[in-house]
């Protein structure tokens, strides 16, 4: 749907600059829309620079619910409001659909769906339970991780990166830093995976219904025998810190930890499983950036990381709802307006990003919003995360040099996230093992 010019009586009509008329099929710019994922990433791209071009943020109609969205698409905006909770609130949900409240009856709402004062007592909770033994724990299981996955890589020679690599290492890395056993990780696993397949995609008529909630409660169920067994016998990992009282008191309840345990799973193991896919496909399609970071990896690895998660951006959108008139880019929002977060579309903004669709390993400023705008809800996780992807390209680019895709990523046509359900690759066998391997 074309998006409306803005009616406020703050700023004149404005009109998106049409695209150049050509024989293909007629641009859909409203990324609120399903079908606009189904597009080749360029017309995407084209979509969203004419959103930026806008005086004003532009009004959509979402087709899911049929309600006026207003889409903040700058970086400045999506900035200005992720740094001002107090009028663009997260409850009660920044994805679409937003959660039933029987749902969130059930299981309890998760960290980013909350505002403050529970967002900030709940976020200082876990934050204080990331000690700095818990950190550096996780620091060397993650180099320990990713050698063990390119180990399996070599000997198995897999034919999908994403099911081979790119999902094991973040997965594997929570379930040790939490403190799963290893019993529980494969039905963990495959109940992530089925509790995220559908999000942000277009239901088909066939679809079992329950199905995502099906396998959420049986994780939750999981996850509160092991804070159980946790609170009557710790054991210094991430779940025993989280059900014991902290310096003030502070625990989290069995359905917390259940919510919070949720959103690792879904929140970082799928957007580093994605950023890994997309990389390996970046450093396949740019054979020189590859190279410098390969001839120095530990000059570029840091700047190699942002880049692709600026280009990646693993995470669509976000969603919030004003809680008081406010006004943003010329545009006057009222109280219980929606509008959406478009970091796919900030981390491509021309007047922050030169060059915006050059991927570059030594981009300086990048200061892309991978990991969300700033404020209260910026990713809890990104330290890690950023952390993982550089020991794995350290892994992978050290022992096989010429690791590449094969063919194009196969996406889900997902208004959510950048998701990769899978990508083909290829390697040489490192000629020896790497000494006292």
């Amino acid at each position: 749907m074309t998006p409306t010019p803005p009616t406020s009586p703050m700023t004149p009509h404005a009109t998106p600059v049409a695209p150049s008329p050509t024989s293909a099929p007629p641009l859909l710019t409203n990324p609120t829309d399903p079908r606009f994922w189904h597009q080749p990433p360029a017309a995407q791209h084209a979509a969203f620079a004419a959103l930026r071009r806008l005086e004003a943020p532009a009004r959509l109609t979402d087709p899911a619910t049929g309600r006026d969205v207003y889409a903040l698409v700058r970086h400045a905006h999506v900035v200005e409001a992720s740094r001002t909770p107090r009028v663009f609130v997260s409850a009660p949900g920044v994805t679409t659909p937003e959660p039933a409240r029987w749902v969130r009856a059930l299981f309890g709402d998760s960290m980013v769906n909350l505002d403050d004062p529970e967002h900030a007592r709940l976020r200082r909770t876990v934050s204080r339970a990331f000690s700095p033994r818990v950190l550096a724990d996780a620091e060397r299981d993650i180099d320990t991780v990713c050698a063990r996955t390119v180990d399996a890589m070599i000997a198995e020679r897999p034919a999908d990166f994403v099911t081979a690599v790119a999902s094991r290492v973040p997965f594997e890395v929570i379930c040790t830093m939490m403190g799963i056993p290893d019993r529980y990780r494969p039905e963990i696993l495959a109940r992530v995976n089925h509790a995220s397949e559908n999000i942000g995609v277009a239901r088909s008529r066939l679809r079992v219904p329950g199905k995502g909630l099906r396998a959420l409660a049986r994780m939750r169920w999981m996850i509160g025998r092991l804070a159980r067994e946790r609170r009557r016998h710790p054991t210094g990992d991430l779940v025993s810190a989280l059900v014991h009282a902290d310096l003030d008191g502070q625990a989290l309840t069995a359905r917390q930890l259940g919510a919070f345990f949720s959103l690792l799973m879904v929140a970082g193991v799928e957007t580093t499983r994605n950023a890994l896919a997309h990389g390996l496909t970046l450093l396949t399609d740019h054979p020189r950036q590859r190279a410098l970071l390969a001839a120095d990896f530990e000059r570029h690895a840091e700047g190699a990381v942002n880049e692709i998660v600026r280009h990646a951006t693993p995470i669509i959108q976000f969603r919030r709802t004003v809680a008081t008139e406010y006004a943003i880019g010329g545009r006057l929002l009222r109280p219980g307006d929606k509008v959406v977060l478009f970091f796919a579309s900030a981390n491509r903004d021309e007047t922050v990003f030169p060059d915006p669709h050059t991927f570059d390993i030594t981009r300086a400023p990048n200061p892309h919003l991978g990991y969300g705008g700033g404020g209260p809800h910026y990713c809890l996780g990104a330290h890690l995360a950023k952390r993982e992807m550089t020991a794995l390209l350290r892994e992978l680019l050290t022992r096989t040099p010429d690791i590449r895709a094969t063919a194009p990523p196969v996406l889900a046509p997902s208004t959510f996230d950048h998701r990769v359900r899978s990508l083909p690759f290829t390697f040489s066998p490192p000629a020896a093992p790497p000494p006292g391997r």
